[in-house]
């Protein structure tokens, strides 16, 4: 391992374009936020280090025994996060970057791309959620930071907008700047004539864009080390050794890294990352990632020791999770049909691991086809519902869940072909840790969720078992929240001295409903009792939406609220208690 002479920004974005550097299977996958890019490029731009770089220089007639990647440039959280793979047949003097892949794209991004990430309070699925990002560079004033000089942002081009405090400088743009001749030009017409920057906000323009230019072109600043190694274990070593400081990586980019070497027939990165998507996209859309693939495929292919450590991940054990892949990424779909059918998303499955016994249970029963929809499985789903309800209700999976793993598929293989063994379950974890059996005090705490909780939805859901989640239902504040202001209680007659307490609970569980998404929206803030009585108008509508809601018979005005709560609470406690005991 050698250090070589450092290299300008520039020529690397350059060679990076023209694929002279990929990446190697062994490399994670790029995990960087805005943030973490824009703060970089202040780094850079201040003249700190930003560290060394590990380059891998390998023999041409390599090229096509190992597998290789581009780096990314236009970053999208939804449709491209994974490295696209490269064919290096006709590169001869490729190199692969070992260390520094985050930095090196982070650079990438920022002069030659562009990064798009959900907007918040949009829906995931909606692509005009996900609005393309470029990186700029405020040139007329300094970032207001103890820590950043330099004010660099990912804007829209809507949010691009100069005033006499801003000017947007597009970053990548300094690429086409051959000479600082082409910078002093530009900053002479879009600055010096302009008629909005002060005397300061010039010179500090001057002195920016000058700095930008010597920074990319200029400033050799690229400090690296270069390995020379045709053998990829060689190179393993090294790389597992130069990533053990820092921001450590998962086990499960290692692991794919190995399985990407190790599978003979399939790509097995291609392979993880697209069924990931996949999974991802189904129903209301889940949040799984390859650690979870690699896991489930280890309890799935009933290895012994299913611990996420290199050894399992041997030759033997890999070679078998790609003759049963089909298999495998059959039965994980299936779970997670079944699972997205009971109303369960993203937001709702507070452990991806909750799903993995009932994958391991359809793949021993078979995987029967449309097994989420057939009438002859209603009570065998009903069963698995309330096992992965209670399951997350009671955190079975949290800490360390190898061992509880282990046990619910012992106790599926003995069980055979039958219904999913929830009693059986039941049985042999009680009184232990991981028990799903509920106590009294258990119930108490749940009736103490608030609508901000994520088991707030997992309880909801319990409750209401009729309803067909394949539609959409939204979490409804019976007496709506936006009328729990002090201005608002005073005008529906609420004493002052009540007002604290009003506004403590509208959030309780016992002020919360499962609603359809549209009568939700036609509900918006109208009073309860006004839109109770609007939309149930016969005494047997009445009767019919009190016994599903579990709703008191009472006058629903805001003076009775806390009797409202009181009594629904009882109400709840007592379809808990025939549920859960």
């Amino acid at each position: 391992m050698a250090y070589e002479s450092p290299l300008t920004i520039a020529d690397v974005i350059t060679d990076i374009s023209m694929n002279k550097y990929v990446l190697p299977a062994i490399q994670r996958e790029f995990v960087w936020e805005t943030s973490q890019i824009e703060r970089l490029f202040d780094s850079v731009m201040q003249g700190y280090p930003f560290g060394a770089f590990l380059f891998w220089e390998f023999p041409s007639e390599k090229n096509n025994e190992y597998v290789f990647y581009t780096f990314l440039q236009n970053y999208h959280e939804k449709k491209k996060r994974h490295n696209s793979k490269i064919n290096l047949a006709a590169n001869k003097n490729a190199i692969a970057v070992l260390d520094g892949q985050q930095r090196l794209t982070a650079l990438n991004i920022g002069l030659t791309g562009s990064y798009a990430y959900k907007m918040p309070h949009k829906q995931w699925k909606n692509d005009l959620a996900f609005p393309e990002r470029k990186l700029y560079l405020n040139i007329v004033e300094p970032a207001k930071s103890e820590t950043n000089k330099y004010q660099f942002s990912f804007l829209t081009e809507d949010e691009k907008q100069n005033d006499d405090k801003h000017f947007w400088f597009e970053v990548g743009k300094i690429l086409n700047m051959s000479k600082i001749g082409d910078v002093m030009k530009f900053w002479a017409n879009n600055i010096v004539t302009s008629q909005i920057y002060t005397q300061e906000q010039s010179d500090f323009a001057n002195d920016t864009l000058s700095q930008l230019y010597n920074t990319i072109h200029t400033q050799p600043s690229i400090s690296y080390y270069k390995v020379k190694s045709p053998e990829l274990d060689r190179v393993l070593q090294i790389f597992v050794r130069v990533n053990s400081g820092g921001t450590v990586l998962s086990y499960s980019d290692l692991l794919l890294s190995i399985a990407t070497a190790q599978w003979k027939n399939l790509d097995a990165r291609k392979e993880i990352t697209e069924f990931v998507d996949y999974i991802n996209e189904l129903g209301s859309g889940f949040n799984v990632n390859k650690d979870f693939i690699l896991k489930a495929a280890l309890v799935l292919s009933d290895f012994n020791k299913i611990a996420f450590k290199v050894d399992n991940f041997n030759k033997q054990n890999m070679l078998t999770i790609e003759q049963n892949w089909e298999l495998i990424k059959k039965s994980i779909t299936q779970a997670f049909l079944l699972v997205s059918s009971f109303g369960f998303s993203r937001d709702s499955l507070t452990s991806n691991n909750a799903v993995i016994p009932i994958a391991y249970y359809l793949m021993t029963i078979g995987n029967p086809n449309n097994f989420e929809l057939s009438t002859s499985t209603v009570q065998n789903r009903k069963k698995i519902k309330k096992w992965l309800s209670l399951s997350l209700l009671k955190k079975t999976f949290g800490g360390h869940p190898d061992d509880i793993l282990k046990i619910l598929r012992e106790i599926i293989q003995e069980n055979g072909k039958k219904d999913f063994p929830i009693e059986k379950i039941a049985s042999r974890l009680k009184g232990t840790s991981k028990s799903i059996i509920f106590t009294q005090d258990d119930i108490e705490n749940i009736l103490d969720l608030q609508c901000n909780r994520t088991d707030t939805l997992n309880v909801l859901m319990m409750l209401y078992p009729s309803l067909d989640f394949n539609n959409k239902f939204h979490i409804d504040h019976i007496y709506p929240k936006g009328k729990f202001s002090k201005k608002s209680l005073e005008a529906k007659g609420v004493s002052s001295d009540k007002i604290s307490e009003y506004v403590d609970h509208v959030n309780d569980i016992e002020n919360l409903q499962l609603l359809a998404a549209i009568p939700n929206i036609e509900k918006q803030d109208e009073d309860f009792n006004i839109w109770f009585s609007k939309n149930y108008v016969t005494d047997e509508d009445k009767t019919q939406y009190r016994l599903t809601n579990y709703m008191p018979d009472m006058n629903y005005s805001y003076a009775n609220f806390l009797q409202f709560l009181a009594e629904r609470r009882s109400i709840i406690k007592e379809a808990l208690f025939k549920e859960l005991l």
